[in-house]
């Protein structure tokens, strides 16, 4: 079990913070945008949320008032986010192939750089736990290494056949992941450029024959907060490529082996694509899914591969961030709302 005592950043949790209780998860806020949202995540202060859109915007919000900003520097679709570890600086990526960094905080965000990053979608992106390196993803197949200073290109990694959908670093050091459409996870010693090893969550693709179609492809990922467990998100027992219908999976991998620890299904039918998971201090993990029944959030204990429990959401949902605070979840949703949800008691 990974230590209870860690947040997702891997810094000690704060002492006086109450205790989430999954069963207790209600919405307590709505924040609209005007086009779909396809990713969010909070930054590091928990000051902020950042929502990648269909458009060339980043959708801001402070927390505190509700206030949203556009950041309008991007030329299509946004899906990947990352935060450094200890400071106010974004990372993000769109279709278009292009990554930026700029600062959360500023009331008028610029761009500090911008680097035309992959030919393609850049659908991933993570920093390492120093801060020092930016990792990023996309559908030219590569893994490609950047400073977070000055955006210069530090080391390109290939070994993928085929669009890669994310990467993450472990958050006790410094080896990186990434993972592609057809469920294949890639352990890359940072330092070198070497590949460690390869790892598979093949369940999560399947090659149709009828609309002679792949689908599949790990859509979200995570490390647990001691590093011992990697969870990747997806679809499986797809029946329809065309229509995307199948069932949400998520593989549980432990790190130390390179072996399958679980996979994580969710008690009640659904039919659809988990598109997030993350791990809570607290010893539970979540995902989110979204499919032609709407969205949906899971609880799973990392032992039992049946969820625990379920929260049905009122629209199909593309992602899921944990707050720093360990008591609340944002979800991003295709009617351009991003929802807050609170895992304590109602008060």
């Amino acid at each position: 079990m990974f230590d209870q005592t860690q947040i997702a950043d891997g810094q000690p949790a704060p002492e006086a913070k109450p205790a989430a209780e999954p069963i207790q998860t209600h919405q307590i806020k709505e924040l609209k945008h005007t086009a779909p949202l396809f990713s969010c995540r909070f930054d590091p202060s928990g000051k902020f949320i950042c929502a990648g859109t269909q458009g060339n915007l980043i959708a801001r919000w402070e927390l505190a008032n509700d206030k949203k900003t556009d950041v309008a520097w991007h030329e299509s679709w946004v899906r990947a986010i990352a935060f450094a570890p200890s400071s106010d600086a974004v990372f993000t990526g769109d279709y278009a192939g292009r990554v930026m960094r700029w600062p959360v905080a500023d009331e008028s965000p610029q761009p500090r750089w911008i680097v035309d990053a992959h030919r393609g979608w850049v659908r991933a992106a993570a920093v390492s736990p120093d801060g020092q390196l930016l990792a990023t993803v996309g559908n030219d197949c590569l893994v490609r290494l950047w400073t977070t200073d000055h955006g210069t290109p530090v080391r390109e990694l290939s070994g993928h056949d085929c669009h890669i959908y994310h990467t993450t670093f472990d958050p006790t050091g410094q080896p990186l992941v990434s993972a592609d459409l057809k469920g294949r996870v890639k352990h890359w010693e940072v330092a070198s450029g070497k590949l460690v090893r390869e790892m598979n969550a093949t369940e999560l693709f399947k090659y149709d024959t009828t609309f002679r179609a792949d689908i599949g492809g790990i859509r979200g990922m995570a490390f647990s907060p001691d590093g011992r467990f990697l969870a990747c998100a997806g679809i499986t027992e797809v029946t329809n490529a065309f229509a995307g219908v199948g069932k949400p999976l998520i593989v549980l991998i432990d790190w130390f082996t390179g072996q399958r620890k679980g996979m994580l299904r969710p008690k009640d039918a659904y039919q659809g694509v988990a598109w997030g998971v993350v791990f809570h201090p607290g010893g539970f993990i979540v995902g989110v899914g979204g499919g032609g029944g709407g969205g949906i959030l899971w609880f799973w204990r990392p032992d039992q591969e049946q969820s625990f429990h379920s929260v049905k959401l009122p629209n199909t949902a593309y992602d899921l961030a944990l707050h720093p605070n360990g008591i609340q979840l944002a979800t991003a949703h295709y009617d351009g709302a991003l929802r807050m949800h609170d895992m304590s008691q109602k008060t």
